[in-house]
């Protein structure tokens, strides 16, 4: 697998060089990683989606085929956490401070696209879909099919928490093996620090945009600084104490916020409507979802190839760039399962709840645009960060809701970092699954510092190209870590 202080200073050379070309002249580095990503997605669009669709399909038959009931880990291990806790710790840890930045935004963009095509009753309903199926099922899979990979080597045959460490366990000696093994670490380390980089990025513009609305302060670089600071201040102390005392509390807290939230949008909101959106959304969503999977919108012209490009292929993307961070995590903390349990809770519990969450905020934005307002629509062109709070405006408590939305997407941020902190120390260790809290703070440090730069690029949509442009050595090393699932699955006695 090579030496891990080797593959440490060599993810740290690519992480560094990134960095420091972000600060120095983030105007051509996102130019450079535009034309990666668009000459990627033009030529192998069809490959992501057919992997993503294939994670899916493969994860649905392992969890209902004869594998299902085989533990993750010995036959009498049994998980650490409790259901509750778990499901959260994932969630967080998966899309929390996505749902909040993106809850109006997302659905409000795909109808403004949409209108131009089919009408505004038809328009709606597609822009649910398409959130819908940004944020459900297929992300799931990706992050599952991975976690579950890792989770099967690592628990049940003592390989380390490496996302190399299932090639070479199949293929002990050989020299190629070691060296893809290698490189698929590698990728995974960089495709993480970028991917979370990112993410943390666009909260800090969420917060910012929300500490702004309290306080009537203007959103400056000053502004913005002083929140990354705050965050960077909050998730150290969470760095240096255990995984489970840390994450849970966390998780569990911003969970709890969430859902606050969601159910004070639905009854204070235009609760009928919002009910029958949450009801067609789920309907919409069970009947397409397969065959969504395979559509590449290749008939359709260039407008709806760009935005074929734009939103779902980058998603897909993006879920696979925090595929190795997501899933290294979510298998450390499900030691014990079986790999029934662990599908459905994976795939069906983070999806039902956002298809609850979009049809409660994107609905009442929908419902907005229906009606002929169009505040809301308008400012997902000029200030995407401010749709929520813009949102929350509208509803009585409005201080109160901001101030609960502000610090929601705060800890999810801090779930994010301490977890990739946690899986980046992991690798840097040779595949500890409780590194050393020296080692995670360093990590910790890094992806603060590598923010910076994803926040000096001024915009939501660069940071999402650099996100892109960070995993796409990662699309090939999902696919093949799911043949060695099955192939390692076929030598199970079952």
């Amino acid at each position: 697998m090579g030496k891990p202080n080797a593959l440490l200073l060599c993810s740290l050379i690519v992480i560094a060089t990134v960095g420091i070309w972000g600060i120095v002249d983030i105007a051509g580095l996102v130019e450079w990683a535009s034309g990666v990503v668009h000459q990627t997605f033009h030529s192998r669009g069809w490959f992501v989606m057919l992997a993503a669709s294939g994670m899916l399909i493969s994860c649905l038959y392992l969890a209902f085929s004869k594998y299902g009931n085989i533990r993750l880990g010995k036959d009498d291990d049994r998980p650490e956490f409790s259901t509750a806790s778990w499901i959260s710790m994932l969630f967080s840890a998966g899309m929390g401070v996505g749902l909040l930045f993106w809850a109006v935004a997302e659905p409000l963009t795909h109808y403004h696209f949409m209108d131009k095509f089919e009408g505004s009753p038809e328009a709606a309903r597609q822009a649910m879909l398409a959130t819908n199926f940004h944020w459900g099922l297929h992300a799931w899979a990706i992050y599952g099919s991975t976690a579950l990979t890792i989770a099967y080597f690592s628990f049940r045959r003592d390989t380390g928490m490496m996302v190399g460490a299932p090639l070479i366990s199949l293929f002990p000696g050989e020299k190629w093996a070691r060296v893809v093994g290698w490189f698929s670490d590698f990728a995974a380390i960089i495709a993480i620090a970028i991917g979370v980089g990112g993410s943390m990025a666009m909260g800090v513009f969420q917060v910012a945009d929300g500490v702004s609305v309290l306080t009537d302060w203007p959103v400056t670089s000053y502004l913005i600084g002083g929140v990354l600071v705050a965050m960077v201040a909050a998730y150290i102390p969470a760095l240096l104490i255990d995984l489970g005392q840390g994450m849970a509390k966390l998780s569990n807290t911003a969970m709890l916020i969430a859902i606050a939230l969601v159910l004070y949008t639905i009854i204070l909101g235009p609760t009928e409507y919002l009910l029958n959106t949450v009801v067609q959304s789920f309907g919409d969503y069970v009947s397409h979802v397969i065959p969504r999977g395979f559509q590449t919108f290749t008939f359709y012209g260039d407008a709806v190839s760009q935005w074929f490009s734009d939103w779902t292929l980058t998603y897909m993307v993006w879920w696979i760039a925090w595929g190795p961070f997501v899933g290294v995590f979510v298998a450390r903390i499900s030691r014990g399962r079986t790999i029934r349990e662990f599908v459905l809770g994976v795939l069906f519990a983070p999806t039902l709840f956002s298809i609850f969450w979009f049809s409660a905020f994107g609905g009442i934005g929908l419902y907005e645009a229906l009606s002929g307002a169009g505040e809301l629509l308008s400012m997902t062109e000029t200030n995407v960060e401010r749709v929520t709070f813009g949102l929350l405006d509208r509803l009585p408590l409005t201080t109160v809701t901001t101030l609960a939305t502000v610090l929601a997407a705060f800890l999810f941020i801090v779930t994010s970092v301490v977890s990739a902190a946690f899986v980046l120390g992991t690798f840097s260790s040779g595949g500890d699954a409780n590194p050393a809290p020296r080692i995670r703070l360093i990590w910790g440090v890094l992806l603060g510092l590598l923010s910076v730069a994803m926040i000096l690029s001024g915009s939501v949509n660069s940071v999402k190209i650099l996100i892109s442009v960070g995993a796409l050595p990662f699309v090939f090393i999902s696919v093949l870590l799911l043949v060695c699932l099955f192939r390692g699955l076929r030598e199970e006695e079952v």
